[in-house]
């Protein structure tokens, strides 16, 4: 990727790991609720160019020989098949997932915790398989009245009731696959058993969003809000922080709403709470390492706008209330901009306009290394985007499969009039799929275009130079002026494109909104 860079990872992964050991001082174990994701972190490295989706995991390398790490996950997400919506696939097997791929890094996984239970057989046939690997679980139960039954959770029957995790290092990762797995609920059962067994442990979060020494309306901080509109996560000023200190600090409101109660919990193990606001229980040093804020003011309003038309779509599909998408509506208006500021948009929506039919954009990187316009279906490059390719709907291919082969082409420096695929082996893909395989759409999508272009470049050069150059389409935007097929929408996604589509359907043309 050549776009311009605003965040300094080798800065952040210094200054993190060295904050984390100073806050690991003050206890003999730490438990550090990690939020977000401990890598693939996309989100960030979208609105924060320049970091590292795996950044990190390569600060807490640096404290890898002090670290074990749990895993949780709710029983409650088990049992309703809950999705990562970036990878598509479900909690309990991405729970699986992130384990292997912390032991492939060096790490020591103690094992799973399972939450929220409460004699779910989803759960317990996850437990089951868990045993099967070899793999250590725990339960922790649901607690009536949790989090303000303060007097219940803090005796046998709350904290006391759940299974006590024997840790072995000072430092304890807590993560999850997602929010809602009850990160922290784990960290403060432990920290009541382990003060029941004689062990000063403490508590610590970890959240590189929203960044608390940005301003409130930040974009950064904005696009924090548009990517957990569904979790219904508002930015505040952290009132508590601002009467101990004198300081603005930027917060969300669960983590406000909750702090009196974490006083109470932390007073009821300790005697006294070692935290005078929500943000003194942060170490994340995130903001220091920004190192152009302009470049990742543009970066998050992008984000903004992407997340946008992910909830149009989400209403169309009917997969969530309109009341989400109002949300991201206000924040659009809150950071200033509008969906079409989003390049690709325009582009796609224009050459869909001119052929009547549906079409799609792909931005390429500022900066990429290209031949000169090959193609009078490109736009050239100017001072605010990079160059942008469309794809038109045709006998042949979908918009998506079009503009996708649009732009190999042109990064491969091929004319856009010369044939990569002949005709004759795309006819036999089509009547396959709608004699035998009952489609109804004969065009070819991104998934089999590119298998026939990997099946031409075995004798055709330009097709070979074409395929090679998928990897460079990391990171680019993608727009449609339809709701692409899933099929197109994994292949964007493995191919490491943003894509966003205008929320209408092919077939209806019907609007969202």
């Amino acid at each position: 990727m050549t776009d311009h860079i605003g965040f300094d990872s080798e800065k952040y992964r210094k200054l993190q790991s060295e904050h984390i050991r100073e806050r690991m001082s003050q206890f003999e174990k730490l438990y550090l609720e990690f939020g977000g994701k401990l890598f693939d972190d996309y989100h960030a490295s979208r609105v924060l160019p320049g970091f590292l989706p795996d950044n990190k995991l390569c600060m807490l390398e640096k404290l890898r020989d002090r670290a074990e790490i749990l895993i949780v996950i709710g029983a409650d997400a088990i049992e309703h098949n809950k999705v990562r919506s970036d990878l598509g696939i479900t909690y309990d097997d991405d729970v699986l997932r992130l384990k292997k791929a912390l032991e492939e890094r060096g790490f020591y996984v103690s094992g799973i915790v399972i939450t929220k239970y409460t004699g779910q057989i989803a759960a317990d046939n996850f437990r089951e398989r868990l045993n099967s690997l070899g793999i250590r679980s725990w339960l922790h139960y649901v607690i009536e009245g949790y989090p303000s039954n303060v007097p219940l959770i803090l005796s046998d029957e709350g904290y006391g009731k759940n299974d006590y995790i024997e840790t072995t290092r000072d430092l304890i990762v807590v993560t999850a696959p997602g929010p809602g797995s009850g990160k922290m609920a784990t960290c403060l059962s432990q920290l009541y058993q382990e003060h029941k067994r004689g062990v000063r442990a403490g508590y610590a979060k970890f959240e590189t969003f929203p960044v608390w020494n940005l301003p409130l309306k930040h974009p950064v901080n904005i696009a924090y809000e548009a990517a957990t509109a569904d979790l219904d996560d508002v930015n505040m000023i952290d009132p508590f922080h601002l009467e101990a200190y004198g300081k603005t600090a930027i917060n969300y409101n669960r983590d406000v709403e909750i702090f009196p109660v974490l006083q109470q919990i932390f007073e009821g193990i300790y005697g006294t709470c070692p935290y005078q606001s929500p943000t003194d229980m942060g170490v994340n040093m995130v903001g220091f390492a920004i190192s152009d804020d302009e470049v990742c003011r543009k970066a998050a309003e992008q984000e903004i706008i992407r997340r946008y038309y992910e909830s149009a779509v989400k209403v169309t599909k009917g997969e969530c209330s309109a009341r989400e998408l109002y949300r991201q509506q206000l924040l659009l208006k809150q950071a200033g901009i509008r969906p079409e500021d989003r390049p690709v948009v325009p582009a796609s929506e224009n050459r869909a306009e001119e052929t009547k039919a549906p079409a799609a954009a792909i931005e390429l990187h500022r900066g990429m290394d290209l031949p000169s316009r090959v193609s009078r279906h490109d736009l050239p490059e100017d001072t605010s985007h990079g160059r942008i390719v469309t794809g038109k709907t045709s006998d042949l291919f979908g918009a998506a499969a079009a503009c996708l082969m649009n732009a190999l082409k042109i990064c491969a420096g091929i004319d856009h009039d010369t044939k990569l695929i002949s005709k004759e082996s795309i006819v036999p893909i089509q009547t396959l799929k709608t004699s035998y395989l009952g489609s109804r759409n004969p065009r070819l999508h991104t998934d089999e275009m590119l298998i026939a272009l990997s099946i031409s470049a075995a004798s055709n050069s330009n097709a070979k130079k074409a395929i090679d150059q998928l990897p460079r389409l990391q990171g680019c935007e993608v727009h449609s002026s339809v709701i692409v097929s899933e099929v197109d929408a994994a292949v964007f996604r493995k191919l490491g494109m943003h894509l966003t589509c205008t929320p209408v359907y092919e077939q209806t043309g019907a609007e969202a909104h």
